[in-house]
Order: structure tokens, then sequence, then C-alpha cells
């Protein structure tokens, strides 16, 4: 039985600072006596242009829209939606099941990817159900926001914000990125599939790095079975 924990995380605090702006009745001096116009409203980033959901991609089009339908329902969340991650666990491990995608270009690559072992008690190879309960070791479906890096036991690492009830508790129960051996492509050859986590999206230890100039932080992962 091939069974493997993922790091520990300690929640990080994020602060925020706000500047203040004097101002006489509605409106400011310049330094000449003039008047300056007040400030205009801070406007939210628009999303870039979507790819369409039926375009010619090596992603399943159900998949790709619930991907899409994700990235516009948590635009407010997601700092960064010109590149995301999209991972097919209705395939099994020995397939290389997490696609990149940039939504601009309609660019996509693929990498392996684990799932956890309370979603594939048995180690078929396949995904059979999520979790989001502490203690589960299974993987979780929905839409993660990809946060700060670490170092952890499995060296460095990517903390994740679940955005959906589906998956509320990813930060609580460490489910991250991360690197492992049992990810590497050479687990296929000898034994069909890969190596399961606790719950976190291993790769491949050469794969990480990949992943990590795809993504970046605050980008969104979508992990679905459809």
């Amino acid at each position: 039985m091939m069974m493997f924990g993922c790091a520990t995380v300690a929640t990080a605090a994020l602060t925020r600072s706000a500047s203040a702006i004097s101002r006489i009745g509605s409106q400011a001096l310049a330094p000449e006596g003039g008047l300056v116009p007040p400030l205009p409203p801070a406007v939210t980033p628009p999303l870039p242009p979507a790819v369409p959901a039926n375009a010619a991609l090596p992603i399943k089009p159900a998949l790709l829209r619930g991907a899409l339908d994700a990235l516009t329902r948590h635009a407010a969340n997601i700092p960064h939606r010109d590149r995301i991650a999209i991972v097919d666990f209705s395939a099994p491990s020995s397939e290389l099941r997490l696609h990149f995608l940039d939504v601009i270009s309609g660019a996509t690559s693929r990498l392996l990817v684990t799932h956890g072992s309370g979603s594939d008690p048995r180690h078929t190879g396949f995904l059979h159900s999520f979790s989001n309960a502490f203690g589960s070791n299974a993987s979780s479906e929905g839409a993660f926001l990809t946060d700060t890096y670490y170092v952890g036991k499995h060296g460095r690492s990517q903390r994740l914000l679940g955005l959906d009830s589906t998956n509320s508790n990813a930060l609580d129960r460490a489910i991250v990125i991360h690197g492992a051996w049992y990810a590497n492509a050479d687990m296929i050859r000898t034994h069909g599939k890969l190596g399961r986590s606790q719950g976190c999206f291993a790769v491949g230890e050469h794969d990480l790095d990949k992943l990590f100039d795809h993504l970046g932080e605050g980008r969104l992962i979508y992990a679905a079975k459809v």
C-alpha cells in the first residue's frame, strides 16, 4: 500500500494597509491653489477573454465549462485570471490529468497528479469519492486559490485556499501542492499507477517547478470528476 502524508501548514494571517487622503469639503487644493477633482472609485479589473467552453482542447467540455464558471463566480477572490489549472479526477492517476490552460491564448499542457488515499481506499488508481472532512485523507472537489509558498516535510510546497463549500477546509486540512517521488512517472512503469497522498495535489519531483511557474500565487485550480 502506497500512502504518504502531506505537509502541515500554519495559517498565515493576512494584513492590509490603507492610506488616508485629506480633503477640503469634497475636493483638495493643488499646490498652485487650483482644485483637484475627486479620485475616481476603484474599478475591479475585467476578466480576461474566456476560452469558449466548446473550444478544441484536450479537456472534457463539461469539465472546462465548470472551470470557466468557477473562474467567473469567484472572480472577486482570484487576483490573476489569465492562467488556470484543471484536474480531471475522472481519469486514472496513470494519465496526465492536471491540465494547464492559458485562458487568453488557449494553450495547454499536462502533468501527472495524485489523489488522496481516502478517495481510493483499495488503491485502484481511480478516485472514487471526494471529502472535505478532517481526517478523511481524501481529495476535495471544487475551486482552489493558490496561496503562499513554504518549505515543509516535502520540501517546497504551496498552500491552497478552498473557495467552495466542498473544499472549504483545505487550508486547515493542509491540502497543498508539493512534489513527491511517488508521483514520478516511473511509478507508472513499475506499478501502473501513482502512489496516493493524504489529499494533497502531489506532482513529480521534476514537475513541481512547471506547476509553480504556470500558476504562481493568486490563481485558480479547479478539481472535479465529470
